[in-house]
């Protein structure tokens, strides 16, 4: 997956509390592992009009928000089902980071699997970086990972906890595999000694 380190881009202002992954994503699209085209899918059932037109009061839709890399939203974000897909759809939009004062763990597991990056910052926070973007309608933030901060419209600047193992992933842009093969070395050595000391473990091979 892509490592995230820094970015600095249009954030997109969504303070909704309890925004489920069925509105991320409705079940109907579920049908494909992770490709393009899932972008496609993202808030779908608020982005289109039943005609399928662009619902024109859409954050997504207005001109100033449709490069957002960056999504702010409310409390317990990506509620609900545990579908995968709802980082998918995020992640092919374009989207890398959402900032909310809470997520869903099994979504914000999802996330770091793929790349996208969840921030927590306090609500009040949240609330006034969403008044300020709406004020200045294609504002950016800048995300730095490594300090762990985030650098508001307004040059203030807001840190966020992260674990130092999903730090380590998504700076070096590691799933699970690939942050387990890290310590191939001390596996390799494990195994070795496990094998020396209880030999009839070892499965036979041929003669």
């Amino acid at each position: 997956m892509e490592a995230f380190t820094t970015l600095t881009a249009v954030a997109a202002p969504f303070y909704h509390p309890d925004v489920d992954t069925d509105e991320l994503i409705p079940h109907r699209y579920l049908r494909k592992p992770l490709c393009a085209g899932y972008g496609n899918f993202l808030f779908h059932d608020k982005r289109f009009l039943p005609d399928g037109n662009e619902n024109p009061e859409f954050v997504l839709n207005q001109a100033a928000y449709r490069a957002a890399r960056v999504l702010v939203s409310g409390r317990n974000f990506g509620c609900g089902s545990t579908r995968e897909g709802a980082v998918y759809a995020l992640l092919d939009y374009g989207i890398r980071c959402v900032i909310a004062p809470s997520f869903s763990e099994i979504f914000s597991g999802n996330c770091v699997q793929n790349g996208v990056l969840p921030v927590i910052l306090a609500d009040d926070t949240v609330c006034n970086l969403c008044a300020q973007l709406e004020a200045r309608p294609g504002a950016q933030v800048t995300i730095d990972l490594a300090p762990q901060t985030v650098t508001l419209p307004d040059a203030t600047v807001r840190r966020f906890d992260i674990a130092p193992t999903t730090k380590v992933q998504l700076l070096e842009g590691l799933d699970e595999i690939g942050l387990t093969l890290k310590h191939r070395e001390e596996i390799a050595a494990f195994e070795h000694r496990y094998r020396t000391k209880l030999p009839w473990l070892r499965r036979a091979g041929p003669a």
